[in-house]
């Protein structure tokens, strides 16, 4: 199974300010519902808590070091896992059962810094502005990174700044 990371971007790195998105780009959630449904995604406890439900049409997995911690009335719908090896290990399970090859990390930053040395692909939606946050994306060394494929749009009603979907390979 292969680990893909899906982010949203600010030019200068940041991903988030106070468990939100910092901005309201439409065409990035399309995106990311069209990248990762039919998939199982795997996402820290602080980004579920910013979501408050499971999405449709995946199999979320849950990183968390709370081991209480239950998805309130979606126990049957969100896996919990207190490592993000756990989690990979669900994942393999949960997307051979889908069969799919590919597990989607959405999240948070955290989790972001500790699997991208075993992730193999990053589907970037990078917001060209300098946006002031407090959670942020790791820089991604291009000795490392392939760009494969890049589409930049302009601003419009639906979409606050200028965007690109990038996608990229580990060389």
């Amino acid at each position: 199974m292969e680990l893909v990371i899906v982010v949203a971007a600010a030019q200068n790195g940041v991903i988030g300010i106070n468990n939100t998105l910092p901005w309201r780009i439409s065409a990035d959630l399309q995106h990311f519902k069209q990248v990762t449904i039919g998939h199982p995604i795997i996402m820290g406890r602080k980004t579920y808590d910013s979501i408050g439900k499971p999405l449709p049409g995946r199999t979320t997995i849950v990183v968390t070091r709370q081991a209480d911690w239950q998805a309130e009335g979606y126990e049957d719908q969100v896996k919990v896992a207190y490592s993000l090896e756990g989690a990979m290990e669900l994942a393999e399970q949960i997307a051979a059962q889908m069969g799919v090859a590919e597990a989607m990390l959405v999240g948070g930053a955290q989790l972001y810094r500790q699997a991208l040395e075993r992730v193999s692909k990053v589907h970037l939606t990078r917001v060209h502005a300098e946006i002031e946050g407090d959670a942020w994306f790791p820089e991604l060394d291009g000795n490392i990174w392939a760009e494969v494929q890049c589409v930049r749009y302009k601003a419009d009603e639906k979409n606050e700044y200028d965007y690109s979907f990038v996608e990229l390979h580990r060389r």
